[in-house]
C-alpha cells in the first residue's frame, strides 16, 4: 500500500469517526430536550393545585464537544408569590454526567443554589440530584417525593 493510500484510508477513518461522534452528540441533545420537557410536563402535574405556576423558558447551550453551535433547551421555573425556583440547564457533556440541570431558588433579590440534576450518569439513567455545597456527595434518585424536598424553601 502507498504512502498517499495510507493517509486517504487514514483521513477517511477519522472522518467517519467524528460523524459518529457528531451523531452522538446530537442524539444527546435530543434526549436531553426531551428529558427536560417531561419534567416540565411531571412538574406541572405534581404543583397542580398547590396554587404554584410554572414557566417554561427557552435556554441557550454552546457545547464544544458537538461543534460550539449554540442549541436551545427547555428550562423550567416554578413560581409561588414574589419567590421561584429555576431549574435552568447549564451543560451537555461533564463531570461524568450527560446532561446538568443548576436549581437556584431566587427570594428577596437573592439566589441561592439548591442541588443539580444529572439527567444521565455512568451509574444511573433516570434523573438524579445532589444538594447544593455537596457537589461529591450521593446521587439521589429524583422523584415526586425527592422533587417537594428540593422545592420546599420556595414556600416562605
Amino acid at each position: 500500500m502507498s504512502s498517499k493510500s495510507r493517509f486517504l484510508q487514514k483521513l477517511q477513518s477519522q472522518q467517519s469517526g467524528n460523524t459518529a461522534s457528531e451523531n452522538k452528540g446530537q442524539a444527546d441533545i435530543a434526549e436531553f430536550r426531551r428529558r427536560m420537557s417531561e419534567l416540565q410536563k411531571r412538574a406541572d402535574e405534581w404543583l397542580a393545585g398547590t396554587g404554584g405556576r410554572t414557566e417554561h423558558p427557552s435556554v441557550s447551550l454552546v457545547e464544544l464537544l458537538t461543534g460550539g453551535r449554540p442549541f436551545s433547551m427547555p428550562g423550567l421555573v416554578l413560581h409561588y408569590d414574589a419567590r421561584c425556583v429555576k431549574f435552568i440547564p447549564i451543560f451537555l457533556y461533564g463531570q461524568g454526567v450527560t446532561g446538568c440541570v443548576d436549581v437556584t431558588l431566587c427570594a428577596d433579590g437573592k439566589s441561592e443554589p439548591l442541588c443539580r440534576l444529572f439527567m444521565r450518569t455512568a451509574e444511573q439513567a433516570d434523573w438524579t440530584y445532589t444538594l447544593a455545597g455537596m457537589p461529591t456527595g450521593r446521587r439521589r434518585a429524583l422523584n415526586e417525593d425527592a422533587f417537594f424536598e428540593i422545592i420546599d424553601s420556595l414556600l416562605p
